[in-house]
């Protein structure tokens, strides 16, 4: 193998050897590669992440762990100054490293990163990535509180007992007010609550690495097919036969006409087919 190399002055990532050569699962080294590209801000939940790989959630939650396991990531929940909790990533190139206090090398030509829609502004490295842990969505800003009295009862009430099936699933009146509405579709188009529930809490991550209502939401966010209404016209029954003698044994047989029973008639027809 033969390094063709290109000096690079913007747009690349300094990963080190230890991290991209780590033995085991590529999703690991990828999802760290990808994390560490992000610029500061960036939203690194489960969703978040499963929305830019193929893989699925638990394999996303498996390398998440890895990650925090091999020290390369840590989350805190801290308080903001205006009371707020939320989730702070910290990623770290070098497994309980510290913050360079002299900040990266300047390059010939000043960093200018793709900046994303619903991304914060660009910090340095050494500063935490929020996430807004109590956000139904990966990429949601504040939201306008909204009143749990006026959520619907029966969607609230699938919600409130999705803790009984899993201790973990335990959800703020925001939380599940903001829920509400998408379990309300799901119960409009005929689901029965415990068909939701069962799709809610079925093969979730041994770990959550997020809100519950993070997972909860997107496992909401497409409305299921509505249920096909029967028709109003129904299908006529099949007509009775009303209950008849035979005139030859007198055992009951049904038909539309009087007559002789089945085996009368092939009797009879043996006798005349022998004449």
């Amino acid at each position: 193998m033969i390094h063709v190399r290109t000096r690079l002055t913007a747009d690349f990532t300094v990963i080190s050897n230890a991290l991209a050569q780590r033995r085991g699962s590529a999703v690991t080294v990828g999802v760290a590669a990808y994390i560490l590209s992000l610029p500061d801000g960036s939203p690194v939940t489960i969703t978040a992440l499963c929305e830019h790989f193929s893989e699925g959630e638990i394999l996303i939650s498996r390398a998440l762990r890895e990650l925090e396991e091999a020290g390369y990531l840590e989350r805190r929940r801290e308080r903001t100054p205006t009371g707020q909790v939320r989730t702070r990533t910290y990623l770290y190139d070098v497994p309980g490293g510290e913050p360079d206090p002299d900040g990266p090398p300047e390059s010939p030509q000043p960093r200018r990163p793709r900046k994303r829609p619903g991304t914060a502004a660009v910090t340095p490295r050494s500063a935490a990535v929020p996430e807004t842990a109590q956000a139904s969505s990966p990429h949601a800003e504040a939201e306008t509180p909204i009143p749990l009295a006026d959520a619907d009862p029966k969607a609230i009430a699938v919600l409130t007992a999705l803790r009984r099936i899993d201790p973990r699933l335990v959800l703020s009146e925001q939380e599940a007010a903001r829920l509400a509405p998408a379990v309300a579709r799901w119960l409009a188009a005929g689901l029965l609550p415990t068909r939701i529930t069962d799709h809610l809490t079925a093969r979730l991550p041994d770990h959550l690495l997020t809100r519950p209502a993070g997972i909860l939401a997107y496992r909401l966010k497409e409305t299921p097919l509505a249920t096909p209404t029967r028709s109003a016209e129904h299908p006529a029954d099949p007509a009775v036969m009303p209950m008849r003698n035979c005139d030859g044994c007198d055992r009951g047989f049904r038909s539309a006409e009087p007559g002789r029973c089945r085996d009368c008639r092939r009797r009879g027809q043996r006798l005349s087919d022998a004449a």
